[in-house]
């Protein structure tokens, strides 16, 4: 028969054996971001990408290399950044080039290109892309080319945009978070440390106007998008990509926007958009500052070399702001607010 000091004995082990586990676990990552292994584990991975509407987001052979390029390049957390680039953005003193410059010129940004992949969309820009990046993933379109400039609206420019789309899912399902930014976005700053660890998915916006960042109501700019991985997250793009079926013809952060509400309220997912004081744009430069920004994007314009000459010209005046400062020293904390 048992007696109570066995039962105390029990229950003292199982208490000690739980605590030396808490212990051994990894310590939770800076930066506001939650570890993958929190919200995701390998089996609920296996299981969204046994699910039939995940597997048709896989739209390159399920034996490449992305599962292992997304863990060289994954942070401690698991997030990785990637950007989507073509033919003519890869092309000498084209956008790429300009893009990651920013990279080399901004405060504590340079380390982040270990953990940058570029995602080509077809040959020539992953040749390119190879010659000046070591993080190159080749998804080059079946029966699509995009190699060209694709002009707005267009019907190769929405095919490459549902493209990436379903490419980001992809990346989702394999247990990563991400932050995807546009080509035509160059870098000052680290943005995720703009991004609080509640947020699911966090999105820039063309004007923000001061508000709750969990204000839906703003209209999306997909050209910066936050996602961090879990099944509610995976499912709230799976029917994003689903809904664009009911909404022909129109560009993925337009669905997103028709769509937000009530995929956010269905899937228990916290959206967020970030100030536009820290993700800047062509559509509002009276905003800029460079004491606040992280990055800044040239939309709102028309054309590759209007695009390219904008971003140069930026990145020629952040590089004068820096140097300025820099010759403060230490009695100058703008740059690392």
């Amino acid at each position: 028969m048992y007696t109570m000091r066995d039962f105390l004995g029990f229950f003292l082990g199982a208490a000690i054996t739980a605590a030396l586990i808490v212990l051994l676990l990894p310590p939770s990552p800076c930066g506001g971001v939650v570890p993958v292994g929190q919200e995701l584990v390998a089996s609920d991975i296996g299981s969204q990408l046994a699910d039939p509407s995940m597997k048709k987001l896989d739209n390159v052979a399920s034996n490449d290399n992305l599962a292992e390029l997304l863990r060289s390049a994954a942070m401690e957390d698991g997030t990785i950044i990637m950007t989507f680039t073509n033919e003519a953005w890869t092309l000498p003193g084209s956008l790429l080039d300009v893009f990651l410059e920013s990279f080399r010129v901004g405060v504590k940004t340079q380390p982040l290109l270990k953990h940058l992949v570029i995602v080509a969309i077809d040959g020539k820009a992953f040749e390119r892309c190879q010659h000046v990046h070591p993080l190159c993933y080749s998804l080059a379109a079946a029966n699509a080319n995009f190699t060209a400039e694709q002009p707005f609206m267009s019907k190769d420019y929405l095919d490459m945009m549902w493209t990436r789309n379903r490419f980001q899912a992809r990346v989702l399902a394999l247990g990563h978070g991400f932050v995807f930014t546009d080509v035509d976005i160059v870098w000052f700053r680290n943005p995720l440390l703009r991004i609080p660890v509640a947020a699911d998915i966090a999105v820039s916006c063309d004007a923000f106007y001061g508000e709750s960042p969990y204000d839906l109501e703003k209209s999306t700019n997909g050209g910066f998008l936050y996602a961090r991985p879990s099944e509610r997250t995976m499912a709230f793009f799976r029917d994003w990509y689903e809904a664009g079926k009911r909404f022909p013809w129109h560009h993925d952060q337009t669905v997103f926007d028709q769509v937000k509400h009530e995929l956010a309220a269905r899937h228990g997912v916290m959206v967020q958009y970030v100030d536009t004081i820290y993700l800047g744009s062509q559509c509002q430069p009276r905003w800029m500052d460079y004491r606040n920004l992280c990055t800044f994007h040239a939309n709102c314009l028309i054309g590759l070399h209007n695009k390219t000459e904008r971003l140069v010209g930026v990145l020629d005046e952040w590089k004068r702001f820096k140097a300025e400062k820099e010759l403060l020293g230490s009695n100058s904390t703008v740059l690392f607010n």
